[in-house]
């Protein structure tokens, strides 16, 4: 089954769920509608809010409030990504400027702000307690994630420990808190709601691992971003601990270099050495096992097509290309 099948089986979801994200968009204030439909319109793969649709629907929920919860977690990942990309100084996502480059950095952070505060309205709305405690508590991880993140941006001692720290938080947490709502919905038993958390936090593990991997790997156009921005900005990413693990004296100190100061002005000789040390071989290799034991997971699941495809889903987060 391709992502095209995948989307198709939840077709009615999504369109519900995009039309809801259009609503809740709305603001009396421009700048608040120009930006924040300039983020949600911008070509990404809205693949959180489609985890969480696909595992309701396979865990028998017949209700509304997945639409509900599907574009609070759409609006929750694009808040981050807003306030990341300002951290950053990012200037080109999915393949087109970022808010930041064309509104400024602080109507980026404010409108951020404001996806938050409306995520928490639609919480609300849902009445759920549960709910409330899933969804506050991945927001204060990924915060905790992004504020390890920067601790260790130019420090090239960082251990590949601290690196899963950090995507752990920042970037599966939200992956499982998706997951994990969904069976909360479906009121189901307390071992289906925690592989159902498994799955999502393994599957935004391995999501991660690749992004990295194709930040040394992949290609500007594919990836709709630039490579090697990760070291430009002097990330110490899964594939460069592992190079500097297995790396001759000289690659060693090519690297530290290159994280201490940031740039990709020996941006080849880096790509170089990853592929002598076999470092993005072995950031794929991680991938592919927490894809394993993602789809493992889904054994306690009844088998069905949403289950295929969120096998499927697993599947394609480690043979994208972009």
């Amino acid at each position: 089954m391709d992502i095209d099948a995948v989307r198709a089986l939840v077709k009615d979801d999504i369109a519900a769920t995009d039309a809801l994200i259009l609503e809740k968009l709305q603001s009396e204030v421009v700048l608040v509608n120009q930006l924040g439909y300039y983020i949600i319109n911008s070509g990404g793969k809205r693949l959180r809010p489609l985890l969480l649709l696909l595992a309701a629907r396979g865990l028998g929920y017949q209700g509304k409030h997945h639409h509900t919860l599907a574009a609070v977690i759409e609006f929750i990942h694009t808040a981050t990504l807003l306030h990341d990309d300002v951290v950053d100084a990012s200037d080109m996502r999915r393949g087109r400027q970022t808010a930041n480059a064309v509104f400024g950095n602080e109507a980026s952070v404010l409108v951020g702000d404001y996806l938050y505060s409306r995520a928490f309205q639609m919480m609300v709305e849902v009445g759920e307690m549960r709910v409330m405690d899933i969804l506050s508590t991945a927001t204060n991880v990924i915060a905790e994630g992004e504020v390890m993140q920067l601790m260790n941006c130019n420090d090239p001692d960082t251990t590949e420990q601290r690196y899963f720290d950090v995507i752990t938080c920042k970037t599966a947490k939200l992956f499982e808190a998706a997951l994990q709502l969904s069976a909360v919905l479906a009121k189901q038993s307390p071992e289906v709601e925690a592989a159902m958390a498994g799955y999502g936090m393994e599957l935004g593990i391995a999501f991660q691992l690749i992004d990295d991997a194709l930040d040394y790997s992949g290609d500007s156009g594919e990836l709709g971003k630039n490579v090697g921005d990760d070291l430009a900005e002097g990330k110490p990413t899964l594939p460069l601990i592992h190079a500097m693990r297995h790396g001759k004296p000289e690659q060693v100190a090519l690297i530290r270099q290159a994280i201490e100061n940031g740039g990709t002005d020996q941006f080849d000789e880096i790509r170089q050495t990853l592929s002598e040390t076999g470092a993005i071989e072995y950031t794929e290799q991680k991938a592919e096992k927490a894809v394993a034991k993602a789809k493992s997971l889904l054994q306690n699941m009844p088998p069905s097509p949403y289950r295929e495809a969120l096998i499927a889903v697993a599947e394609y987060a480690i043979s994208r290309r972009s």
